[in-house]
């Protein structure tokens, strides 16, 4: 693959393989630092979610002290899934098989005619539930890594992480969901969203062209001249739109939602990007994307602006699960917060306008990998515009912040770099790496 990619290609066989998914689970999920939960999911005592890392189920608790804790859902006795509901509140964690018991903590409190069956109490350390090694919180976004040892959250995020802050950072309090994720299957790899988000502008006057005709988005023929691209490092990218240029400064929130913003907290660099070309859509490596968008409640009807989270979550190879949350700013009302997620349904949901154009066209190379007649001619899929595209494509001398930052979205620059990040990932390789190349461990 590494000759591939030095061509600007991609091998068809990496979005089907029974072998690469295997060893996606293994390396780049367990040993990346994965988004879980937020932390307005799980704001009191006893509260949890239950998610996975790879194929791996967890519990997602605030125990009794507050400490956030990412608990495997295998029960020490027999491995039983020990919480079987999506999210709630409960000091205990009981197992249906043989009535184990656990603290929201994770340690074993509780075996059934204890006398009997085991002479005196087993050791509530030594049987609780496996713990992620490592957990830790950027802006309210929990995330977990299955390595003992690796790079810390910070140094993993870097660019990926000073982006995420522009987005929910705005105000005090931060962001919160406005609502449970909604969760649906799709026939494609995780890496096609993953991917997708990272940096394709290319495909929006095309794929997305339904929504222009019926009123949900304008000008989507300039899309990929007017995005601006950001290769944050470590396979983080970003594609930023200059909201100002068309007249909607801070993706065009209302005045009333604005005065509530303090940017106070921003670098200069910071400050650039929110004042010229705003993160739009991007992904943090390996399988958290974010969008943030200005449309209409109905088509013709009054607008509001939107943020969706997603975690493409692996199934099988060449199958994901997706889930999409809706997020709001932590002072916005009800109401406010009710029209946020309506629309970002309309537009993001399953039935969603956009949605269903992408998931059918992410299913397309899934199918091709399984092609017989593909892995006999060795196909592989075109990211040439990096070495043709008439576009220019010089860094932004402007900009000063973590990574490079290029004036167009033409070039598949980010899924270059998404690819070469997961490729040093699926050799074993934990340094994170920069916009410019320079590593750290």
């Amino acid at each position: 693959m590494e000759n591939e990619l030095a061509r600007n290609r991609v091998p068809v066989e990496i979005w089907n393989s029974d072998a690469v998914f295997r060893a996606e689970m293994d390396q780049v999920f367990g040993t990346c630092w994965v988004f879980v939960a937020h932390e307005s999911e799980i704001p009191k005592a006893g509260d949890f979610v239950q998610r996975r890392i790879g194929l791996d189920p967890v519990i997602v608790t605030r125990d009794g002290k507050g400490g956030i804790n990412v608990l495997s859902n295998y029960c020490r006795h027999r491995g039983t899934q020990v919480c079987q509901t999506d999210a709630g509140n409960s000091r205990f964690f009981k197992c249906p098989y043989h009535g184990w018991t656990y603290s929201n903590n994770g340690d074993l409190v509780g075996t059934p005619h204890m006398h009997e069956a085991y002479g005196e109490r087993m050791d509530p350390k030594e049987w609780s539930l496996k713990k992620a090694p490592r957990v830790d919180v950027r802006s309210g976004f929990i995330f977990a890594s299955l390595a003992q040892e690796g790079p810390t959250l910070e140094e993993y995020l870097g660019g990926g992480g000073w982006m995420l802050d522009i987005l929910v950072n705005l105000a005090p309090g931060g962001m919160r969901v406005a609502g449970p994720p909604e969760r649906y299957q799709i026939n494609a790899d995780w890496k096609a969203g993953a991917e997708n988000f990272s940096g394709d502008a290319y495909h929006v006057d095309t794929l997305h062209w339904s929504n222009e005709e019926v009123g949900m988005i304008q000008g989507t023929t300039a899309n990929a001249e007017m995005m601006h691209a950001y290769d944050l490092g470590g396979g983080h990218g970003t594609l930023g739109f200059p909201w100002p240029m068309i007249g909607l400064p801070l993706w065009g929130y209302p005045p009333e939602i604005v005065e509530k913003f303090d940017l106070s907290t921003f670098d200069d660099a910071q400050r650039y990007v929110l004042e010229t070309n705003l993160p739009t859509v991007g992904n943090i490596f390996p399988n958290f994307s974010y969008l943030r968008a200005f449309a209409p409640v109905t088509p013709g009807g009054p607008t509001t602006t939107v943020t969706t989270f997603r975690v493409w979550q692996p199934i099988a190879p060449g199958k994901m699960e997706l889930w999409n949350w809706q997020f709001v700013f932590d002072f916005q009302t009800d109401e406010e917060a009710h029209d946020s997620y309506v629309t970002g349904q309309l537009l993001f949901g399953s039935a969603g306008t956009f949605e269903q154009d992408d998931t059918v066209a992410w299913e397309g190379a899934g199918r091709a990998a399984q092609s017989a007649w593909m892995q006999r001619e060795q196909m592989s899929f075109s990211f040439d515009q990096a070495g043709r595209t008439t576009a220019d494509t010089t860094f932004d001398a402007d900009y000063h912040g973590p990574g490079t930052k290029r004036r167009t979205g033409f070039g598949e620059f980010n899924q270059l770099s998404f690819y070469k990040r997961w490729l040093a990932v699926m050799r074993g390789d934990t340094a994170t790496v920069s916009g410019e190349g320079a590593t750290t461990r």
